[in-house]
């Protein structure tokens, strides 16, 4: 126990693990670790899509086919399919990122199970993340694929992204704010 408290007492876990980062900071490791991933992985950072090719693995594993889907309808898509989630690049950048995610709560000590303290809060959960999956399917892109990796690559659709994604967020508190809380 000792050897914890003494780790716990370090200025450097204090100020690398326990504290919270400056912004900028942040921005130059996602910088960074952006232009890492395009260059290993030759495509760019994305998160959404790949959690519908998840799906579509899933659903093939127990029977379904998703031959004539649109979306995985094309020869590439198809191809993707066929080689399994343990070729595609974003299948180990999504592991990573909750791994790392768990990771990070766990060192800081920020890692807890809290008591759910409404159905409502159940139902502002569930509803919340199937809008934002939703949108980030029509949108071809979550914030990482469609606004980050957007931005990065120069498009115009990134800054697009940009300016809906702040006024759906203003949209969204408010509604979260009226209904949920």
């Amino acid at each position: 126990m000792k050897i914890l408290d003494k780790i716990k007492t370090d200025p450097y876990y204090k100020a690398w693990l326990k504290d919270a980062w400056p912004y900028v900071t942040g921005a130059i490791l996602l910088s960074v670790f952006q232009i890492v991933s395009l260059a290993s992985a030759g495509t760019p950072w994305g998160v959404s899509g790949t959690l519908a090719d998840w799906g579509a693995w899933l659903y093939q594993l127990v029977g379904g086919s998703v031959d004539k889907w649109y979306y995985f309808a094309s020869d590439a898509a198809q191809a993707k399919l066929a080689a399994g989630p343990l070729k595609d690049p974003g299948t180990f950048r999504n592991l990573g990122l909750i791994a790392g995610a768990l990771f990070a709560a766990l060192i800081a000590s920020g890692f807890k199970f809290k008591k759910i303290k409404t159905w409502r809060q159940v139902t502002a959960a569930v509803l919340g993340g199937l809008l934002m999956g939703y949108g980030a399917r029509i949108a071809f892109g979550c914030n990482i694929g469609a606004l980050f990796s957007g931005i990065a690559s120069l498009s115009l659709s990134g800054w697009v992204y940009a300016v809906f994604l702040f006024l759906g967020a203003i949209v969204g508190s408010k509604l979260l704010v009226k209904y949920f809380m």
